[in-house]
């Protein structure tokens, strides 16, 4: 099955560094919708809604459990066109490249790869790597210059692939463990805010995310707080309960500091309060920043619990 291939063509702009490094958010381009087409027909592959001699293909249920979704959702009765001899994959591949609304064509890509990880681990086990797909949609994403990604089965927006790679990636996977999932929840859910534009809400489930983080490992390790302690003093206190190695303590007084100046203190200022007859205006670049500071302290204190 073909991934992404390195043609002559890529490799010169490559060369030339016309790949783009600023990324945006308004718009997929039509070589990228077909290219995620692609994708899908190389996983879930095309149906067959099977007829008085034949029984549907394996795969039908699936399409079908997708289109009725979208449908449903969308409040309508049919997408991509009423031609009933067309198959389901391209009624919906049809509608997804002819639609202009990002969201909605986010929404799409969401859920077919949802849909994709159910299929490659059902009985009827398709013959493709789940994982090789999402990397090959991501970078897709990444070489046309859009800032979204696929990960932990949504879409997040993202701002640098650096710091994505190197934070805000490793943060989703340790916190992909069973103790941790209501801290992942409130982390991708602040993703979810900011790539919908609501800032203030992302910025106060980032400090839920880091509040929550605290708390479990206290909690795992019985070591005494009060549930409506704050950031900062939950955060005193696995220094105190020596999370912290003791000759780091000054460095680390100093980033408890930033964090709850950061983190907990934006939030409180911005968006834990009344507005009272004015909308505040937080700026998205505040709110990637928090985003960021949120993935660093958790990808810190998860690491350094898991050394105890």
């Amino acid at each position: 099955m073909v991934g992404i291939t390195e043609l002559f063509f890529k490799r010169k702009k490559r060369e030339r560094g016309e790949f783009p490094d600023i990324y945006q958010y308004e718009n997929l381009p039509n070589k990228l919708k077909v290219q995620i087409v692609y994708i899908w027909e190389e996983s879930l592959g095309r149906d067959f809604p099977g007829n008085k001699f034949e029984p549907p293909s394996h795969n039908w249920i699936y399409y079908n459990n997708i289109y009725t979704i979208l449908c449903k959702e969308l409040g309508v009765f049919e997408i991509g066109g009423n031609n009933r001899e067309r198959s389901l994959f391209e009624r919906i591949a049809n509608y997804f490249l002819n639609e202009n609304d990002i969201d909605i064509c986010l929404s799409i890509i969401e859920l077919i790869a949802q849909y994709m990880e159910i299929y490659v681990n059902s009985e009827y086990s398709a013959n493709f790597n789940f994982q090789e797909k999402i990397n090959e949609l991501n970078e897709r994403f990444k070489e046309n210059g859009v800032g979204y990604q696929y990960e932990n089965k949504q879409i997040i927006r993202i701002d640098s692939q650096f710091i994505h790679s190197e934070t805000v990636k490793p943060v989703l996977i340790l916190l992909n463990q069973e103790i941790y999932k209501g801290a992942q929840q409130e982390f991708l859910n602040a993703h979810e805010h900011y790539r919908h534009h609501r800032y203030q809400e992302a910025m106060v489930d980032c400090l839920k995310a880091y509040e929550s983080t605290l708390k479990i490992i206290l909690k795992k390790h019985h070591w005494d707080y009060k549930d409506t302690d704050t950031a900062d003093a939950l955060t005193g206190k696995v220094m105190q309960n020596g999370l912290i190695p003791e000759y780091w303590l000054q460095y680390f007084k100093s980033l408890k500091n930033t964090l709850t100046a950061g983190v907990p203190t934006a939030r409180n200022k911005e968006a834990g309060h009344g507005q009272a007859d004015e909308l505040r205006n937080i700026p998205d670049y505040l709110v990637s920043y928090v985003l960021h500071m949120t993935a660093s302290a958790i990808l810190f204190l998860v690491k350094a619990e898991e050394q105890l």
